[in-house]
């Protein structure tokens, strides 16, 4: 892959570069890096790190695609990202030219390594998934533009050679970010990083420990199908009758209103046959009643499970919410409390396994502190379950001593973050310090001036006034008093709050209620 300008690590061309970063920063230089995610995967887009040997790595954007295009979870090329990206560096005083090192968030030699050997393992039955060219996460069509990114990102920033990419492993940008940005201290005590994920480009699930700075993976299961991730994304899809990817969410809240107790759930003791917990913290697919790993989409069932579930929704049955605007042109199936019974097994089901890894990997590592992070750590639910179960009954137990689980779970625990955990990841290998915590979400572009928004808010079909300026304690009050004013009359608020900069924040409030007594209000 190197004629094609894609660098794994231990390559002679990434050892050069992690060689001269680390000098650069050693001299005292401020070092820029850019995190790709490529297209043929979801939610591709880039993130510009800053990192000195002072304050290690900083975070200045971390521009998803989707957010310029409008395509949820987009596998395309991240054209406009990159732009965004561009602006924002030329707005800084510098241009592409100071970006030290360009780093993807999937090691993509791996990736297509896994891909194959995974179609060999399930041959013959798994030869259909070669057939299988586009789906929510992945774009088969666009991987191909992927081979050609090198070439086709020298074309965008105009420059005469291609643009030389290093390959860093995704769950290793997943587990370094995730920990680095955590609030926990470098003070010898074990730290436990869990990574649960749809699919990596070595496996699903991943474990690590962190112990005095360093960082080692203890076990990775090298398996797309024994997956979290993928029980739930194909049951919440085929039972809730939305698109992967957004029918996780969807339908985790539709778990609370079935029947969350073990005891009585009607579909929980027989679906729960579908994960078999094995020694070690392993998590197995049971292929007799599972058949995603060879036809995840047309059918995913087999009998066994058709037989608890029902048949699955078809994917012409299904309904892309993140898509499709015109909901009233959508006809919804019931929520019945048979459907609502099955998401809640699956949830517990899903909670079963979760403990399981998580049980193992605690015992393992004597670690009280854990890190959760991959698509499945945005199960906030199951999150929760893991603070319950692993409480101080359960370290006294287990680790003979007076603790609960302290968790931590980064604000971008699936794929957006990865592009910030590629750079973050090679950083570290350059010999930067780990960083600060973060404590916001992510930053998506640069903030809009006050002048953006009021611009904005001259539209034909926004009425507005200013309210206040949140930065100022009268201002906080105003809004405030203007916010439960509104939830008092049944209204609904959407906040808008961009980047803030160092004393200065700027948000809108917009309101929307069927009251006509308000009109709707907006401050900048």
């Amino acid at each position: 892959m190197g004629a094609a300008s894609f660098h794994q690590l231990g390559s002679e061309f990434a050892d050069a570069r992690i060689a001269s970063v680390r000098d650069k920063l050693a001299r005292g230089e401020t070092i820029y890096l850019a995190g790709l995610g490529l297209p043929g995967t979801h939610n591709s887009g880039i993130a510009l790190v800053e990192v000195t040997q002072r304050d290690g790595p900083r975070l200045i954007v971390n521009n998803e695609e989707e957010r310029f295009s409008g395509n949820k979870h987009t596998t395309e090329y991240p054209e406009k990202s990159i732009d965004a990206v561009v602006a924002t560096l030329r707005g800084m005083g510098r241009d592409v030219g100071a970006i030290d090192a360009w780093l993807t968030s999937w090691d993509y030699p791996t990736l297509a390594g896994t891909l194959a050997r995974s179609v060999l393992e399930e041959l013959p039955q798994s030869l259909k998934l070669l057939r299988t060219t586009e789906a929510s996460a992945f774009n088969g069509r666009r991987l191909d533009q992927m081979t050609r990114t090198p070439k086709i990102l020298a074309r965008q920033l105009k420059l005469s050679e291609r643009v030389p990419l290093i390959c860093l492993p995704h769950h290793d940008n997943h587990a370094w970010f995730s920990f680095a940005a955590s609030p926990f201290k470098d003070d010898g005590e074990p730290v436990a990083i869990a990574v649960l994920d749809g699919i990596g480009d070595l496996g699903s699930l991943s474990l690590y420990v962190v112990e005095k700075g360093a960082m080692r993976r203890l076990y990775c299961n090298e398996s797309m199908f024994d997956s979290l991730g993928a029980f739930y994304s194909v049951i919440s899809s085929t039972q809730g009758g939305w698109t992967w990817l957004s029918s996780e969410g969807r339908y985790m809240g539709a778990a609370a209103w079935g029947d969350m107790s073990r005891s009585s759930n009607p579909y929980y003791r027989r679906l729960r046959k579908v994960l078999h917990l094995g020694a070690d913290g392993e998590v197995w697919l049971n292929r007799a009643m599972a058949n995603w790993y060879c036809d995840p989409f047309d059918n995913p069932y087999k009998a066994a499970l058709t037989d608890i579930l029902g048949e699955p929704l078809k994917p012409d049955q299904l309904w892309n919410p993140d898509a499709m605007l015109r909901v009233e042109d959508i006809k919804h199936r019931p929520d019945t409390q048979d459907r609502l019974d099955k998401a809640a097994a699956t949830q517990l089901v899903f909670e079963d396994a979760m403990i399981h890894v998580v049980d193992h990997l605690l015992r393992t590592t004597g670690a009280r502190r854990l890190v959760l992070t991959g698509g499945v750590a945005l199960n906030a639910v199951g999150n929760m379950r893991l603070i319950e179960h692993f409480d101080e009954s359960w370290f006294a137990n287990a680790q003979g001593r007076r603790a609960q689980l302290h968790l931590w779970v980064p604000p971008v625990p699936g794929d957006p973050g990865v592009t910030i955990g590629a750079a973050w990841l090679f950083a570290h290998l350059a010999g930067a310090p780990r960083g600060g915590p973060m404590t916001h979400a992510f930053y998506c572009g640069m903030p809009p001036t006050s002048d953006d928004i009021a611009i904005a808010l001259k539209a034909d079909d926004i009425a507005s006034e200013r309210i206040g300026d949140i930065s100022t304690p009268e201002g906080r009050d105003a809004i405030a008093d203007l916010m439960a004013f509104m939830v008092a009359q049944n209204g609904v608020i959407a906040i808008y709050q961009a980047r803030p900069r160092p004393g200065h924040a700027r948000s809108a409030i917009v309101r929307s209620s069927p009251t006509p007594a308000i009109p709707p209000r907006a401050s900048a």
